[in-house]
């Protein structure tokens, strides 16, 4: 993740500068904050396919409840192709640049109706949101790295399963 400009001094990535990128970077991409996303997940009536695009490692320690782990341009548009009508299409990575990225790569080839996660798994996990390893709940997220982990709260953080 290069985005040095999201830093504070000498501080590391703050989550103003890291939003703040996101949207110049990717003024386009549609999203959905993680209220919005909690409400939609609780709705039995609603489908919702979530994409998760970190690394292996990173999915191994957790991720959201159902998520399929992609991380190319043609794994996702074939889940996004493969998704029930009408469902809502989700990714997410540690704090919403992967992911939008992605998103947007998706919206250049023609692909709509994927949203990206607002502060992605970070933000969902510092907001007591449930996270999962396979099927079992957990609470431990991979901090990407020692600087961005600073914008997960410190009890959340693990390298390791």
């Amino acid at each position: 993740m290069a985005l040095t400009a999201c830093a504070g001094p000498a501080t590391g990535p703050t989550w103003a500068g890291v939003e703040a990128r996101i949207t110049e970077t990717f003024p386009d991409v549609p999203s959905i904050d993680t209220a919005g996303l909690n409400e939609l997940l609780r709705n039995p009536l609603q489908t919702v396919v979530l994409i998760d695009v970190r690394e292996p490692r990173e999915f191994a320690v957790s991720h959201l409840r159902g998520a399929v782990r992609a991380t190319s341009i043609d794994q996702v548009a074939a889940l996004v192709h493969d998704a029930p009508a009408g469902a809502t299409i989700v990714a997410y990575c540690s704090v919403g640049y992967r992911s939008a990225r992605l998103v947007d790569e998706l919206r250049e080839r023609g692909v709509a109706g994927v949203y990206n996660l607002e502060g992605s798994i970070f933000r969902w996990a510092n907001e007591d949101r449930p996270l999962y390893r396979g099927d079992a709940p957990v609470r431990q997220v991979h901090p990407f790295d020692e600087s961005w982990g600073t914008l997960l709260h410190a009890d959340r953080r693990s390298y390791s399963p």
